[in-house]
């Protein structure tokens, strides 16, 4: 019987957890921008899955456990494994490599142990779901080789409420009356691939402060100190604006190259034009929880920006962090950058017209006749867009005060795709006034926020 998780926790023994499924909402990514020195783009994106919550912990039981002896193989196999990491063992960590398996393999492990040596980790955990069948690759010789679906669920320290979940594609081999860990790439021609985390590509550094802390690799430490000195009070802006109700923690991680940003971010994402990007793995929007937030910043992007720049950029990404519990997929784009803007550049003085270029010489031959559709935060126009939505943004904190500003936010985020005619009851409901009002009331504001 399947299912079951190996937990060990920083400090406390070992335990097996059941775990309630809760449903999610998510699945949707953002493009997106920040133009001062240099135009760059900040995106939003969210995975779709499983939120899930550990329950009371349970004993596994005797008849389940004996059901698959494969399974309680692995299973302890995998609960060293996670015990070994935690408590720094190298020994004990490589124990289980298969004597037999690649030596690039058992190379790339202790590395990944070693590289993993200053990651401030609560909880390190291994659950077994399903199995993948074999057919169509050849297996390593061995007295039997099996293929469990193995999901690594972690928890970095002070920065995640619920813990991060990612697939494991390992595969195991027996030898004898003992059970090894032969291989994390072998299944990649059946389609299943190893999650890879900052840890698998270099030693990583870490930097910390009251808002969360910055991981980096060897080279990455002058951006690191850099954003270092931004994040408390990035997350402090961040909270004024929104409100306590979120972790108030931050890890922003720091590729060494674009594979790792790649790997992090998602292939679609991993360009130069990106400087930085808010993920996260899952979100759960009836508990407004979100596990695996990360902020990613991009080096190639993110060093070359002035220091207004990268506090812009970060307080508009922690903003995505904070409010993504109570966003649901499908809220009007305007909306979620525009606010994520106005929070970056909150407190800054930026001229508006430097603030938004684009916007002003737009102003100069015509005003927008329309709030900024979704479509238009892709392709050429999406610089505009962004201005645009930033100074809705600021035109309805002026007009309902920053808390009204939150107010609409959450309701019309909380809302996520909704026909043209409820956006217009909502915009009525929290602005007193329709879609068209509004409109008309952010052209006279830019009357005169542009003369």
């Amino acid at each position: 019987m399947l299912g079951r998780a190996i937990l060990v926790r920083t400090g406390v023994a070992l335990f097996d957890f059941r775990r309630h499924v809760g449903r999610l909402l998510g699945g949707w990514a953002r493009a997106g921008r920040l133009a001062l020195t240099l135009v760059v783009a900040c995106t939003f994106l969210t995975g779709l899955g499983l939120a899930v919550t550990p329950a009371e912990p349970t004993a596994p039981s005797p008849t389940a456990v004996a059901a698959d002896p494969r399974e309680q193989g692995v299973h302890d196999l995998l609960a060293r494994r996670a015990k070994a990491l935690l408590e720094r063992d190298e020994r004990a960590f490589t124990a289980d490599l298969d004597p037999d398996a690649d030596p690039a393999f058992v190379r790339r492990q202790r590395e990944l142990f070693r590289n993993l040596a200053a990651v401030p980790l609560a909880e390190w955990e291994y659950r077994l779901e399903g199995e993948t069948n074999l057919a169509g690759i050849t297996p390593p010789a061995a007295d039997a080789v099996w293929a469990p679906d193995v999901r690594l669920v972690y928890r970095l320290r002070g920065v995640d409420v619920v813990p991060s979940t990612q697939t494991m594609a390992y595969l195991f081999t027996k030898r004898g009356d003992r059970w090894y860990l032969n291989s994390d790439t072998a299944l990649e021609p059946l389609g299943r691939r190893t999650w890879r985390g900052p840890w698998d590509f270099g030693p990583c550094h870490v930097l910390t402060g009251t808002g969360g802390f910055v991981l980096s690799h060897p080279g990455g430490e002058p951006l690191a100190a850099r954003v270092l000195a931004e994040l408390d009070a990035a997350v402090d802006t961040v909270t004024q604006v929104w409100g306590p109700a979120w972790s108030r923690q931050v890890a922003v991680l720091i590729p060494t190259n674009a594979d790792e940003m790649r790997a992090l971010v998602g292939p679609g994402f991993a360009d130069g034009s990106i400087a930085g990007v808010a993920v996260a793995d899952r979100v759960d929007v009836e508990t407004h929880t979100a596990q695996g937030q990360r902020v990613v910043l991009n080096p190639t992007g993110a060093s070359v920006l002035s220091p207004l720049a990268l506090r812009v950029l970060l307080r508009h990404e922690i903003t995505h962090v904070a409010a993504r519990g109570e966003t649901v997929d499908g809220a009007p784009m305007w909306l979620l950058e525009g606010f994520a803007d106005y929070v970056g550049y909150r407190g800054s003085d930026v001229p508006p017209r430097k603030a938004a270029p684009a916007l002003a010489a737009q102003l100069q031959r015509e005003l927008p006749a329309a709030l900024p559709s979704d479509a238009d935060f892709r392709g050429p126009g999406m610089e505009l867009a962004y201005q645009q939505s930033w100074s809705v943004n600021l035109y309805l904190a002026q007009r309902l005060g920053e808390p009204g500003l939150v107010s609409l936010h959450r309701r019309i985020a909380g809302a996520g795709r909704v026909s043209p005619e409820r956006l217009d009851a909502l915009v009525l409901e929290t602005t007193g006034e329709d879609l068209a009002g509004l409109v008309r009331g952010w052209q006279q504001f830019l009357r005169a926020a542009f003369p």
